[in-house]
């Protein structure tokens, strides 16, 4: 596992990112957080970057990664996190505080609340190989431009019927928050990778569904102290249910601690790049109080 770590306070928060990125999404959160005293790590989650890849989609369960990040904290000698989390890293946090509470001190999620099946995406990226071979008919730094602004909409992801996804229209320029350096980092680390190990995030989606049956119903929720930000522009945020779910009674019935629902006026799917200043003190403000 390849780990970004800076800083050497007394608590540690622990970053998750998502598809299609690397610990490198966090970096401004890392500069920031640890100049005010925080120790900050970002591995790349399995499967990307220049962390092992294994090739089955069933080795990417949640169960798999949280037991990557419980080696992770164990090999550091850390007890106990601030977990902070984006996309399916918000995802992984969410199993993370059902699976083991005891190692997380509160979290911080951003976009995808909890057991929310992106349905939309998935049915687009679970066949095994097709995506990979479409996403290979692209030199790697355009399809990372096309990918960030495809995620970037703030409508379900559309993908041309007939051309798939080498089809999707080579956006004008970069948005501001990307810079070309930006994307050579994540295109250098995607061509030695490719994209399986993330694509493998969704395909194992519904296994981890069912292996997670022994916690359905009950009194099995997450129990941890929560924030939740999202943007009002965010895809996930458009999907049909998720935004009456987020303002719901019962997502709060289901993170019983859930203490801040924000969501972020004219911001799209990657606030933490978008506005990462913001996205900071938004941390900041929640995690002091611990």
């Amino acid at each position: 596992m390849h780990v970004a770590s800076i800083g050497a306070g007394p608590a540690t928060i622990l970053f998750l990112h998502g598809f299609p990125e690397l610990w490198y999404t966090w970096r401004h959160q890392l500069l920031s957080l640890s100049a005010l005293g925080y120790r900050c790590i970002a591995p790349d989650l399995r499967g990307y970057g220049d962390t092992d890849a294994p090739s089955s989609p069933a080795k990417y369960t949640a169960f798999h990664i949280v037991g990557d990040l419980i080696g992770l904290l164990d090999a550091l000698e850390v007890d106990k996190v601030f977990l902070v989390g984006h996309d399916w890293g918000a995802a992984m946090a969410w199993y993370f505080c059902r699976l083991r509470p005891d190692r997380v001190t509160a979290v911080v999620n951003l976009s995808i609340p909890p057991n929310r099946n992106p349905d939309s995406v998935l049915n687009v990226l679970q066949e095994v190989g097709k995506a990979e071979e479409e996403f290979a008919e692209v030199e790697t730094g355009k399809m990372m431009v096309k990918l960030f602004t495809l995620f970037s909409k703030p409508d379900p992801p559309m993908v041309p019927r007939e051309t798939r996804f080498r089809g999707l229209p080579d956006p004008p320029s970069l948005p501001s928050w990307l810079s070309e350096e930006d994307i050579q980092y994540y295109a250098s680390k995607f061509n030695k990778t490719g994209f399986t190990g993330g694509l493998n995030y969704y395909r194992a989606f519904p296994l981890t569904g069912e292996l997670m049956g022994p916690w359905a119903g009950g009194d099995c929720k997450y129990t941890v102290p929560a924030k939740f930000i999202v943007g009002d522009q965010d895809v996930a945020y458009g999907m049909v249910g998720l935004k009456d779910y987020i303002h719901s009674e019962e997502f709060k019935k289901e993170v019983p601690l859930l203490e801040e629902v924000v969501v972020m006026k004219g911001v799209p799917h990657f606030p933490n790049l978008v506005k990462p200043q913001e996205i900071t003190q938004h941390i900041y403000d929640f995690i002091k109080r611990f």
